[in-house]
């Protein structure tokens, strides 16, 4: 037995008869909070480059893995599933994402990546493939991203639609990310000086781009022009 079939072991052992109560009581939604809490631990523990600390989070990540994976092979969400279904797939969605690794001769010719750069433009064209009830580049992106990020990932899109020049200049320049972040913190600073709720002010804001790309999806983006980002 390896180590994670004890893991998977454990987690069944704590969640079945005479287990732990709490564990027992929990749901996917319960175990929400708890989920975001550890992606942060361990986003803390990588940028602190401490071993043993990126070591514990990546079990505790894991062990939500696990964890979801016998709410679910208990019927929690319908149909039942368990880890093992949850691996099949993952396997699947890489193999599929990575045919210049793992395709036929023709595959490895058509996507030929050299670089990560290669990578990146026909991520989004296997993506389409496997989802393709998706109708808009705003598809699938979470919307509890925190702001910053959120506005990072749909301006992406707004790029590649070209309904944003990425090359334009932007309201002011910045040099670096110590640079940035003072400038940041010097916005939000300002924001609550104003009463002002810094998150929810870029949220809003990325939500009037989103009406944008959507109405520009409807279009024919071919037609319409190219826009930058408004400078003060």
């Amino acid at each position: 037995m390896t180590k994670l079939d004890e893991l998977i072991a454990v987690a069944a052992k704590l969640r079945g008869p005479g287990g732990c109560p709490w564990d027992a009581e929990q749901t996917h939604q319960s175990l929400v909070k708890y989920l975001i809490e550890e992606v942060y631990e361990l986003v803390d523990a990588i940028e602190s480059g401490n071993r043993d600390e990126v070591l514990e989070e990546l079990g505790d990540v894991l062990y939500h893995v696990v964890f979801h994976s016998d709410l679910a092979e208990h019927g929690s969400l319908g149909e039942k599933f368990n880890i093992q279904d949850v691996a099949e797939l993952s396997i699947k969605k890489m193999v599929g994402r990575h045919p210049h690794v793992f395709g036929n001769e023709e595959e490895l010719e058509k996507y030929k990546a050299e670089t990560g750069d290669d990578v990146m433009v026909n991520w989004d064209d296997h993506k389409k493939r496997e989802k393709p009830e998706r109708s808009s580049v705003l598809d699938g992106i979470p919307k509890h991203l925190p702001a910053l990020a959120l506005a990072d990932k749909v301006i992406g899109k707004a790029e590649k639609l070209n309904l944003l020049d990425a090359n334009a200049p932007g309201p002011f320049s910045v040099t670096s990310e110590a640079e940035l972040g003072a400038i940041l913190l010097a916005m939000v600073s300002s924001a609550r000086a104003a009463g002002i709720d810094a998150e929810g002010a870029l949220r809003g804001a990325v939500r009037e781009l989103e009406v944008e790309i959507r109405e520009f999806e409807l279009d024919d983006a071919n037609d319409a022009g190219v826009i930058a980002l408004p400078a003060e």
